[in-house]
């Protein structure tokens, strides 16, 4: 795909510069409670991550659902995802990885959820990079996708202290209601698009910055939490995700 924002250079600097990139993932990992009520709800058996590196969902669905589960990504760090893996107690033979381009492999099998997590904004084709979803999935199975929101007060954030991170994410594809219309032009049902989590920021740069613009960001996102403690609304000022879910037809 030609309008891709990044590049695997980019992400093999990404990950490899990354501070603490292992740890134990714990029961209550952001949107495990979403992926606990579908996977009771629909007996879900298999699952897989796509451009998921270094596996943080594929583990938590084997380590907590007890899903067979599989990791997709065209930049896989064989020494990471072992760290990784460890830490969570398992080994390499616990979920499947595929090392591959997303755009041109052909999936040997479909699995029953497919997901992805800060993949799609990466794409100035939002349908197009949704679509390359829909081959894993088994009929009814369900699409889970999340990206940042950085139209809010986090994308004001990223925005002013660390413009290239920005830079590299198509923010028009941060929308709801155009994200779930895709979805149903792709053929897919029972769609859900909207705003999820409460206030939060980060910066990817953060260990780069200056004491000033730590404290500063430091001092925004406890006046948010503040604020969203007394008005608890999931909203696109304050919301730090955007979660698509969907399902494919029976046939």
């Amino acid at each position: 795909m030609e309008n891709k924002l990044t590049d695997r250079a980019f992400w093999k600097s990404f990950w490899e510069s990354r501070i603490g990139l292992i740890f134990s993932i714990k029961p209550d990992y952001v949107f495990g409670n979403i992926l606990a009520k579908i996977i009771k709800q629909k007996n879900t058996k298999t699952a897989i991550e796509l451009g998921g590196f270094p596996g943080y969902y594929a583990i938590y669905l084997k380590k907590y659902q007890q899903l067979n589960t599989t990791l997709l990504d065209y930049f896989i760090h064989r020494d990471l995802v072992n760290q990784l893996l460890a830490a969570n107690g398992m080994n390499w033979d616990d979920i499947n990885i595929i090392e591959a381009d997303l755009f041109n492999y052909i999936p040997a099998e479909q699995y029953d959820m497919v997901l992805s997590f800060g993949l799609i904004e990466h794409f100035a084709d939002t349908k197009g990079i949704i679509a390359t979803h829909l081959p894993f999935l088994k009929p009814a199975g369900t699409l889970f996708i999340t990206l940042p929101n950085f139209t809010g007060v986090n994308g004001w954030v990223q925005r002013n202290f660390d413009r290239e991170n920005y830079d590299k994410h198509y923010i028009a594809s941060m929308n709801p209601t155009l994200l779930a219309e895709y979805c149903r032009q792709l053929g897919l049902k029972n769609v859900e698009a909207y705003y999820h989590g409460g206030f939060s920021i980060w910066l990817e740069n953060k260990a780069h910055q200056s004491a000033i613009t730590k404290g500063f960001v430091k001092a925004l996102w406890l006046a948010g939490k503040m604020i969203s403690k007394v008005v608890p609304v999931e909203s696109k000022l304050m919301s730090p995700y955007i979660v698509v879910k969907a399902e494919a037809g029976n046939q």
